[in-house]
């Protein structure tokens, strides 16, 4: 008799290969086959040995499977006994369509599971001693995409121009003249904002200006998608916790990614 198949939607992390969960690494290790994005680094592909590895990712626009075949593959693959491991980038409940694939895998009789990953919403400019909160400067935090299923700017973002929360949007780049709009309107043009691009990663690139000069850093910077967008007064203590780790690691980070803690 044929054993029921899973499905487990595995987040990768932002992109450094050590940021994924142990449990993340043992369903790898569990999988029959890997559905794996763009925005995964493949290092985590070791972990899959005795898996078979289909790209479904998106690069530059190109589709290699549009969203309907991911969940048919996902259903087809499980219903002959395999063990599906979706692996995203991020995590799959932010902006990842984790839990759709979810739901339609147990539609049509899958077990499913989930294991979360590290957002790079969060980690991100974390990586670059940015906190998204910090005592006296924001009690809160929106994260926004910055492009919806109709291709247009979210109408969150207005609201949260309005508010005195950090703002971290993702997949905002083609919208970057807008949301300075938006930011302008409500009188903010002096409000720091980072842009950090391929965070996380040896190729990661920084962007550091105001509402009012954002589009020229980006400009002289080259940079482009993939990118986080930071808005608020939290981007401006980057320069004294910099100070701090320079202290104690004896080097800025700049467009360094840090070395990590074992």
């Amino acid at each position: 008799m044929l054993k029921q198949g899973k499905l487990t939607v595995v987040g990768a992390g932002p992109g450094d290969a050590e940021l994924i969960t142990l449990k993340g690494i043992k369903a790898l290790q569990n999988a029959d086959v890997v559905l794996y994005d763009a925005l995964v680094n493949k290092e985590l592909l070791q972990f899959a040995r005795e898996a078979e590895l289909i790209f479904v990712g998106k690069r530059k626009g190109c589709y290699s499977y549009q969203q309907e075949q991911i969940n048919e593959l996902i259903v087809q693959r499980g219903l002959e006994g395999e063990h599906v491991v979706r692996l995203k980038g991020g995590d799959p409940f932010v902006f990842g369509r984790g839990a759709e694939e979810m739901e339609y895998a147990t539609e049509n009789g899958l077990k499913v599971a989930m294991v979360p990953g590290i957002s790079s919403a969060l980690s991100v400019p974390a990586t670059q001693n940015i906190p998204v909160t910090k005592r006296g400067a924001a009690e809160s935090f929106w994260v926004i995409t910055g492009t919806t299923k109709a291709h247009k700017l979210s109408n969150d973002v207005a609201l949260a121009a309005k508010s005195n929360a950090t703002v971290v949007i993702l997949m905002g780049m083609s919208k970057l003249t807008e949301i300075v709009k938006l930011f302008e309107q409500e009188g903010k043009k002096e409000t720091p904002v980072a842009i950090i691009q391929e965070g996380t990663t040896e190729n990661e690139k920084i962007g550091i200006g105001t509402v009012a000069s954002i589009t020229s850093v980006v400009k002289e910077k080259q940079l482009s998608n993939p990118a986080i967008i930071i808005i608020g007064e939290v981007v401006g203590h980057r320069k004294t916790l910099d100070g701090i780790t320079r202290q104690v690691s004896g080097k800025t980070l700049k467009n360094q990614i840090p070395e990590p803690i074992l």
